[in-house]
């Protein structure tokens, strides 16, 4: 999937003919709060986030308002006018800021295709300099539309037939075997399972080794058996453990399939799988 849509994903070639872009703001999100190996390497004049710093509210366990969005994005030189390119480490923290950004109003956020990783695979240029930032004065951004829904309208649609309810973790968390992917350490929910009436489809289906994500007919023959069409009416809801997993495959359905009707969870097993009194099943 090389696409160069510069609203949705562009490839290592489209970044590396145009870093010298002003208008551009290259940005690595991290699962880790440690930017020593972002620090050593990475691509010119681009800027390390933790994803939960700049993507969720100071204290709540919910998203910046555009105002606070607007404020933040301001300290990595970045206004309404500056079109962000990300990409995540691991791949799907990439397409969790893109559906935050998205979500509190920054519309000009693009993802790179294979990010770092088939970035340094081509032998692109890496550096270790610390790019200098002009902070912004951003005024809010304008919100959009939610591409997310809460615990409780999952709950009161749990048998509803206009909806497909798509478990997007690995078998062992599906199956109720884990909380979190293997290996290591099982933790990040109280409970094992899944929601009932759930419909599996692993994420990793939809990348490649190098992080980019499948062609369209490859895309197509995992998402259409189970989900159908992309022109259906019905209703999809994806989630996995943190929604990270989830926001990926909701970027490749909404963005390069085509599909107009696809949400995630938010709280997605963290919190379903923590809730009392909320049906599980294995």
């Amino acid at each position: 999937m090389e696409s160069s849509i510069f609203s949705e994903i562009v490839s290592t070639e489209w970044l590396n003919e145009n870093l010298t872009d002003q208008s551009l703001k290259v940005v690595q999100v991290s699962f880790a709060n440690d930017d020593s190996e972002f620090k050593k390497e990475h691509i010119q004049d681009s800027v390390w986030w933790y994803w939960k710093s700049v993507l969720w509210h100071e204290t709540d366990r919910s998203f910046p308002s555009p105002e606070d969005l607007a404020r933040r994005l301001g300290t990595f030189g970045i206004n309404s006018e500056t079109m962000v390119v990300l990409y995540g480490d691991p791949v799907q923290f990439g397409t969790y800021a893109y559906w935050v950004l998205r979500m509190c109003g920054h519309q000009k956020v693009c993802i790179l295709n294979g990010g770092l990783k088939k970035w340094k695979a081509e032998g692109r240029p890496l550096t270790d300099i610390q790019s200098q930032i002009e902070e912004q004065n951003n005024s809010s951004f304008d919100e959009l539309s939610s591409f997310s829904v809460g615990r409780e309208n999952v709950l009161q649609n749990l048998a509803s037939s206009d909806r497909l309810l798509l478990d997007v973790r690995s078998f062992e968390e599906y199956n109720g075997e884990r909380v979190m992917p293997p290996p290591g350490f099982d933790h990040g929910a109280e409970r094992n399972g899944r929601i009932p009436g759930a419909t599996h489809l692993f994420y990793g289906q939809l990348i490649n080794e190098d992080g980019t994500f499948k062609e369209n007919d490859e895309l197509l023959s995992v998402i259409e058996p189970i989900c159908g069409s992309s022109d259906n009416d019905k209703e999809i809801v994806v989630y996995c453990r943190l929604s990270h997993r989830a926001t990926l495959v909701w970027f490749a359905m909404v963005f390069i399939l085509g599909y107009s009707n696809v949400q995630v969870y938010d709280g997605s097993w963290t919190e379903w799988g923590s809730i009392v009194g909320f049906p599980i099943e294995k």
